[in-house]
Order: C-alpha cells, then sequence, then structure tokens
C-alpha cells in the first residue's frame, strides 16, 4: 500500500464530515475520499442486516477506490458492523463509538446524557461499553429522533430542528446532568444551538478528536503516514444530492472536490 493513497471515510450522510475535519486538522496533507451514502440515510432506524450490507457496500467501494485506511464515521455502522468489517478486509478499520468513558471519568454528578440514534444505542457493542463504564453512573439515553433527516435536508438551521433539540435536551436537563455525550457523527453540527439550551455547567462532549489520534496512530504503526507535504487531494462524493455537503465544507471550497456518484 503506498502512503499517498487516501484515507477512505464513509458515514449514511454528511455527518461523518464532522470527523473528516478532524482528520484533516490533525493530518492536513492526507488525501482524504469521503463516501456519503445519503441515498440510505439514516443508518438509525434500519436493522442489523441492513447496517451491515450498507457498510460492506461502503467499504468495498472504498477498497476500491484506493483507500490505505478506512473510517467508519457513524456511529451506528460501527456499532453494528465494525467487527464483521475487521475481520474480512485486510485494510485498517478505524470505528467510531459515543465518548462515554471520558464522561464517566469526569461527571461529578453521577449522572450522563447521551443523545444518539436507535440503531446505536441498541446496539450489543454500546451496551457492554456502557456497562463497562458506568458501574456507579446513571446514563440518560434520548433517541434523537428526526435530527438525522432535518441534517441531511439542509435544515440545520431551521425551527423544527430547535423544537426537536428543546424537547431532548429538557428531559436531559430535569436528570442533572454534567456530560451530555453526542452519539451519532451528525449531531456536532448542532453544538451552537444545544449550547443556547443547556446551562453552561453541562459540558459537551463528541468523538472526533479521539477518532482524528487514532487513525493518526494506526497510519504510523503500519507506516502508512503520508510524510509528504503536497497540497492533498481532498475528494467527497453523495449518492443523492451535494447542496448540504457543500454548506457544511463552505469554509473548505477552493480545497475540495465535491460530486455526486452512484454507489
Amino acid at each position: 500500500m503506498n502512503k499517498t493513497n487516501n484515507i477512505g471515510i464513509f458515514d449514511s450522510g454528511v455527518g461523518g464530515l464532522s470527523i473528516w475535519k478532524e482528520l484533516h486538522q490533525l493530518m492536513p496533507f492526507e488525501n482524504t475520499l469521503y463516501l456519503a451514502d445519503s441515498l440510505n440515510a439514516p443508518y438509525g432506524n434500519k436493522s442489523v442486516d441492513e447496517i451491515l450490507s450498507l457498510s460492506i457496500k461502503n467499504t468495498e467501494t472504498l477498497i476500491k477506490m484506493g483507500s490505505k485506511i478506512i473510517v467508519v464515521a457513524c456511529n451506528t455502522a460501527t456499532t453494528n458492523a465494525i467487527s464483521t468489517l475487521r475481520n474480512t478486509y485486510d485494510v485498517p478499520i478505524i470505528g467510531i463509538e459515543p465518548a462515554i468513558k471520558p464522561a464517566a471519568l469526569n461527571t461529578l454528578s453521577k449522572n450522563i446524557g447521551i443523545l444518539a440514534t436507535r440503531g446505536t444505542l441498541n446496539s450489543s457493542l454500546f451496551v457492554s461499553t456502557s456497562n463497562e463504564f458506568t458501574n456507579s453512573i446513571t446514563l440518560h439515553e434520548v433517541i434523537g429522533e428526526g435530527l438525522v433527516t432535518l441534517i441531511e435536508n439542509g435544515k440545520l438551521h431551521s425551527p423544527e430542528i430547535d423544537l426537536l433539540l428543546k424537547k431532548y435536551t429538557d428531559d436531559l436537563i430535569k436528570k442533572e446532568i454534567d456530560y451530555l455525550v453526542l452519539g451519532c457523527t451528525h449531531y456536532p453540527f448542532l453544538i451552537p444551538q444545544l449550547k443556547k439550551l443547556i446551562p453552561s455547567t453541562i459540558q459537551i462532549i463528541d468523538s472526533g478528536e479521539a477518532v482524528a489520534r487514532q487513525t493518526q496512530a494506526v497510519l504510523e504503526m503500519n507506516n502508512l503516514l503520508n510524510i509528504s507535504n503536497t497540497k492533498p487531494e481532498l475528494q467527497f462524493y453523495n449518492n443523492k444530492h451535494i447542496e448540504t455537503m457543500i454548506q457544511l465544507l463552505d469554509s473548505y471550497k477552493n480545497d475540495v472536490l465535491i460530486n455526486t456518484l452512484s454507489f
């Protein structure tokens, strides 16, 4: 595998762009290739078999497009498919899980909130991880029903999304949480709105930075880190529409290539 091959990233849509931004910030010279499976979003309401099938399709597409490592930038896909992917393909595969551990280690109120999809919260991997770190802590789970679809449809700043966020955060604030874990890669785009709705005593935490560090570490371990300092190729593909992707990548518009692609 060539060091200049791309870092492949996939998600059920545009949510994983929050992970891509962390990867690019940490490793600015790495070539990246991002697949947004918006045609099948959201993954959170699908069966385990459906999630597995879509994850395999996305992984094989990235391998064919020359990815040297694959980041599953989707909590639902990670928690339901990561073991099968790692057992099936030789390429290193990085998953993403809700950041329960750091929240559990730092909470003072012993009450942690998690906003995630149904598919993530119901997965066996999430349940086992939660049980490992929350022995003396209460985890308050809220399914963010409708949020992914609104973000995918370009309604990140809309009355509909504000109403849903108020409903979900009101429930969690009553539980006296001091950490809010975001368990879906779409949700970091909602942090500005969330900060207006919750007390400043509640810290919001997501997995993006940790995933970027882990990806870098695995690349170094496999001698795959790109050591050149040439301008990278930053490619983004969506199998439905690219309008929302263009909106979310606006600050990078002079450096990225965004196209539709059937996969």
